[in-house]
């Protein structure tokens, strides 16, 4: 199932009451109706846009890529220094910023639908595989630059966002601040690990993967 846009006003709206309601409430206990009250609308406005609650979780699970994907915004002066965007990114990647973009819980709840639902498993798929998408893209700009001499910019995107999506559910369960920002830079140590530097004023050179 490809992407389906959200980007239309009203829809939009619907999607982050529905996302409010899930952080609230839960995603099993938000509904169509309760979601139409929080913005003060018909339900059957809601219905029209999307059908039933299964279409209002895939749309939030567009809304949850529209958010990851701002992690790829960067400084409009790193657009022409694909080291600076990647390493831009990745300290992104590996930050509070990453893990405030969107509740972990609702993302979560989301995830474990992939299960049940096969369109959701799909979508969900979409969403990880655009993510490694796009930093292969950045790796592999790198590699033309000359900054880095990474064999399989894939299989380096992948290894990466494995990491991630381990990091952040095992830090979800940790409390203590020290411990927490102390790991998350460990990570953050060894995914940069994955990328073989050949000359960087940021980042020291790394053996070749």
């Amino acid at each position: 199932m490809g992407r389906r846009s959200i980007k239309e006003s009203r829809q939009k709206e619907i999607i982050e009451a529905f996302y409010q309601l899930a952080i609230k409430e839960g995603l099993e206990n938000a509904s169509i109706a309760k979601t139409a009250a929080l913005i003060n609308i018909n339900p059957s406005l809601v219905i029209h846009y999307f059908k039933t609650k299964e279409y209002l979780v895939y749309g939030l699970i567009e809304y949850i890529l529209d958010k990851y994907l701002l992690i790829y915004e960067t400084p409009a002066a790193y657009r022409n220094d694909p080291q600076k965007r990647l390493l831009k990114v990745i300290d992104n990647i590996f930050s509070q910023k990453w893990n405030t973009l969107f509740d972990d819980s609702v993302s979560y709840s989301c995830y474990s639908l992939a299960f049940r639902d096969q369109n959701v498993k799909e979508n969900y798929k979409l969403l990880l595989d655009t993510l490694r998408s796009n930093l292969k893209d950045i790796i592999t700009e790198c590699n033309k630059q000359g900054v880095l001499a990474v064999k399989d910019p894939a299989l380096v995107a992948d290894t990466i966002f494995v990491m991630v999506d381990g990091a952040y559910y095992y830090l979800s369960l940790v409390s203590n601040k020290q411990e927490y920002k102390k790991k998350l830079a460990q990570y953050k140590s060894l995914a940069l690990a994955q990328l073989n530097f050949v000359s960087s004023s940021s980042a020291k050179a790394l053996p070749k993967r």
